[in-house]
């Protein structure tokens, strides 16, 4: 038996919560396990933050006509659901937590056949078509912001604000300095498309790689899709460059746990304003901005934005709503 199951993943923005929430959950010395898929971010990270991990098929729920929609549909996603029913079955959770995304929603179907508490969480304005479903079932619904979009019952929302991993707080200037082997009289910049990568993104920084390097240096999470080729184009851009300028330039596929030095470093990041991606930002704005009159604002907004203690929230949520 352990006290929570952890549903999500797909993406980086649907793992991270969990990530964070888990953390938190070893801390008060809590077990939990995590249900995820195949081949999304999480079957690659959460294994190796020794979280019992347990991959089921999953459907996606895609808004537009495809054919894949006719084997998510009538195949994958009943198929996840009785897998992710055979895994409550051996785990007995107290609570289940869905952070959100297609790959939670057969869990959350699933711990409500087995009368299993959940806590679904969201992490935008407008919430996802995913958590609008899960919603209906779900125990308790912990939002980010208090004006999210009323899809879901009252009475059962609370504002928690979006956790973030708790390494992210302890990065070093310093360590990505040597990791990287940064310059450090240069700025650095920081460009990041989700775990994904973001096509458009990699493209504009691509086509200005010799202007922005002339007075910068860049990392760049390009992910690794190849059905864009971005990484590969990326790397022969880089080949091109003068020896000078291609020292300059760091791209990566992926960014682990390096993330929280080159946020430490970053003296700018360039993101595709994905919610996770905000929310650290948001989290980690320094000082700096709000003594400069022209960006109080933004660093105010910041502020607001940012909830330092929202996994402790949800992890209260979650032991408040466990079955005993």
């Amino acid at each position: 038996m352990v006290d929570v199951v952890i549903a999500g993943g797909g993406t980086g923005g649907h793992t991270s919560p969990g990530l964070a929430v888990a953390a938190l959950l070893r801390q008060r010395h809590l077990t939990c396990a995590w249900i995820g898929s195949h081949h999304g971010v999480e079957a690659r990270i959460v294994p190796g933050r020794d979280v019992p991990y347990t991959a089921i098929p999953t459907g996606k729920l895609r808004r537009y006509w495809s054919w894949r929609n006719v084997a998510d549909l009538l195949v994958n996603t009943p198929t996840g659901v009785l897998a992710a029913a055979h895994a409550l079955r051996r785990l007995r959770p107290r609570v289940v937590f869905a952070t959100g995304g297609y790959v939670a929603l057969p869990v959350v179907l699933a711990a409500a056949v087995r009368r299993v508490p959940s806590v679904i969480h969201e992490q935008t304005a407008v919430p996802g078509l995913a958590n609008r479903l899960a919603g209906r079932l779900a125990s308790r619904i912990a939002v980010t912001f208090p004006d999210t979009d009323g899809r879901f019952p009252p009475a059962r929302v609370i504002v928690t604000g979006n956790p973030i991993r708790p390494e992210l707080r302890s990065g070093s200037r310093a360590d990505a300095l040597s990791m990287f082997k940064l310059d450090p009289a240069t700025p650095l910049v920081y460009v990041t498309g989700g775990a994904q990568g973001a096509q458009r993104i990699n493209r504009a920084v691509g086509e200005s790689l010799p202007a922005l390097l002339a007075h910068t240096q860049v990392i760049h999470q390009c992910g690794d899709n190849p059905t864009t080729g971005d990484r590969a184009w990326l790397e022969g851009l880089r080949a091109t460059l003068p020896p000078a300028l291609a020292a300059r330039y760091t791209l990566k596929p992926w960014v682990g746990e390096e993330l929280a030095a080159i946020y430490a470093a970053a003296t700018l990041v360039i993101g595709r304003a994905g919610a996770g991606t905000v929310n650290e930002c948001c989290h980690l704005v320094r000082e700096l901005l709000a003594d400069r009159a022209a960006l109080k604002k933004m660093g105010e907004h910041a502020r607001a934005v940012a909830v330092p203690d929202a996994a402790e929230r949800i992890v209260d949520v979650l032991l408040t709503t466990a079955r005993r």
